[in-house]
């Protein structure tokens, strides 16, 4: 067990909860083994498709341009206008809503470092490349690459910091070479952004295509530091790990009949395992749409291909790993029906910062999630390959009450502050050279 104590001091609670004589649940070996695999998160794997992973000035830059709302056709949407850090990277809404309201809601950006697969449907397989769809998407930011490589040569703070990691920039001054507007728009040849985009030299695309996959990449170093750990559940473990009573102590007598359930009763470990509380894989819940309806949305069916066809994936040849681990993964990837309306599973950390919840924003708050599963009141009849593990887990007002609590406790402590905003420059050394004269303004 994991502590002795009189039997006197248990106290049978229901059928299955036992206390102890100050009010922690018990929790018998097996339950003991399995919360310890749950925490501590380990450090972020390198990336090693991103040459700039890790880089402090890549950071930087990347972080200048995620808030940076010049990245958009109006010059009004950001990255950070959908992931609002105040909103816990998300925008709080149903479905995303920018130029255009989005078939999803927009996915949060807690401990992507960790992720294999990006977006609801899995349609890229890195971070970077995940992070380019948004500009060009036109009902997202509208941009397009031409657009975007011109903003950064004609800044010089940009293209300085640019320059300084990657070398020289295109030789975007000669305009006859370089038009102001272009990008592939395959389905739509007609269209002026492509006609454009086909009539520039190969090699002109191909340098494009190379400052258009870096800037992806210094995102995604900035996205990588959006980490949440240290979260009460963290020290509730290191109070299992430690026999330390005050650090159990972090998760209240509710929040720990909760992780009982959640490894029990409600078999939520089968998707969500590890210390990021994902499996990073995609299943069929059998969600209605938010209106009641049947589901239209393919979700990971269609995302196959998308990947699969896309220049930016881990295999192609802006990857800087294109041999490697998260290449080989492509290889066997082939969409079938059991794929149809799969959509992948969320971290739950930081879960309680980001409503509503589900791909399409189906439920409002975590009491909604909850009874879904309980019940699966509201489920879709469908005629795809749907999760033989869903079954209605039958739920107690009570055990709701519990399992809200647990999930509560899986809040992260909060990042840095000067993560959650634009930085002064996006150059680490000007960066640096400001804090200095600051530092020496406060010091006269």
């Amino acid at each position: 067990m994991l502590c002795l104590v009189p039997v006197v001091a248990l106290l049978l609670v229901g059928a299955q909860q036992v206390v102890d004589s100050a009010g922690e649940v018990v929790f018998d070996e097996a339950e003991r083994a399995r919360i310890l695999t749950l925490s501590p998160l380990a450090a972020p794997p390198l990336d090693a498709t991103n040459r700039f992973d890790g880089d402090p000035r890549a950071e930087r830059l990347g972080q200048s341009l995620f808030f940076d709302p010049r990245l958009s056709a109006s010059g009004e949407i950001a990255c950070a206008t959908c992931h609002d850090p105040v909103l816990g990277f998300t925008d709080g809404k149903p479905v995303a809503f920018t130029i255009a309201a989005g078939p999803r809601r927009t996915p949060h950006l807690w401990n992507m470092a960790w992720g294999r697969w990006f977006f609801h449907d899995g349609r890229a397989d890195s971070l970077w490349s995940q992070a380019l769809g948004p500009i060009e998407n036109e009902i997202e930011m509208g941009g397009d690459r031409l657009a975007l490589a011109h903003y950064i040569a004609a800044d010089p703070e940009l293209r300085g910091a640019f320059e300084a990691l990657r070398g020289p920039l295109p030789e975007l001054e000669q305009s006859a070479r370089f038009p102001a507007h272009a990008r592939p728009v395959s389905a739509r040849p007609e269209h002026p952004h492509d006609r454009a985009w086909r009539g520039m030299r190969a090699e002109d695309r191909a340098a494009i295509d190379s400052l258009f996959a870096d800037i992806g990449k210094v995102i995604a170093a900035y996205e990588r530091l959006l980490v949440s750990r240290d979260a009460p559940f963290d020290r509730f473990v290191e109070g299992l790990r430690e026999n330390d009573a005050a650090k159990r102590a972090a998760l209240d007598a509710s929040a720990q009949r909760g992780l009982r359930l959640f490894l029990g009763k409600g078999r939520c470990r089968l998707c969500h395992s590890g210390p990021n509380f994902s499996d990073g894989e995609f299943h069929n819940l059998g969600l209605a749409t938010r209106a009641g309806e049947v589901p239209d949305d393919a979700g990971r069916y269609a995302g196959l291909p998308s990947l699969v066809a896309d220049p930016f994936n881990t295999r192609g040849v802006h990857s800087d790993d294109r041999g490697g681990e998260a290449a080989a993964l492509l290889d066997g990837l082939v969409a079938g029906p059991a794929n149809w309306g799969e959509f992948k599973t969320p971290s739950l950390r930081s879960v309680s910062t980001r409503p509503p919840y589900m791909h399409a924003g189906q439920f409002s708050d975590l009491d909604a999630v909850l009874n879904f599963y309980s019940t699966l009141e509201g489920s879709a009849p469908l005629h795809q390959h749907q999760e033989q593990i869903m079954q209605p887990r039958e739920f107690t007002p009570g055990e709701i009450v519990d399992l809200r609590a647990f999930l509560e406790g899986l809040e992260g402590a909060p990042l840095a502050d000067h993560l959650l905003r634009a930085p002064k420059s996006p150059s680490i050394e000007s960066g640096r050279q400001e804090a200095a004269k600051e530092h020496a303004s406060e010091d006269g």
